[in-house]
């Protein structure tokens, strides 16, 4: 899916909720739903980054005195 189709893809959905959703209430708090979720997502995967980041680093560092020096 390129970035086109994704962003018309989010709208379809958007102009859906809207056309099913008469009170205004409801898709504010919707809205509200779906931000926080995204909000931890985001958190999750940069959580999860984070400690892959700091793996890889760590498995680096012990590989260098891993190596025999002649």
């Amino acid at each position: 899916m390129n970035d086109c189709e994704l962003i018309s893809y989010i709208t379809a959905i958007a102009c859906t909720i809207i056309k099913c959703i008469p009170d205004d209430d409801d898709i504010a708090l919707m809205a509200a739903g779906f931000t926080q979720l995204g909000d931890t997502l985001a958190t999750y995967l940069t959580q999860k980054s984070i400690k892959d980041n700091k793996k890889t680093l760590n498995s680096d560092n012990n590989n260098i005195f891993d190596k025999d020096t002649v």
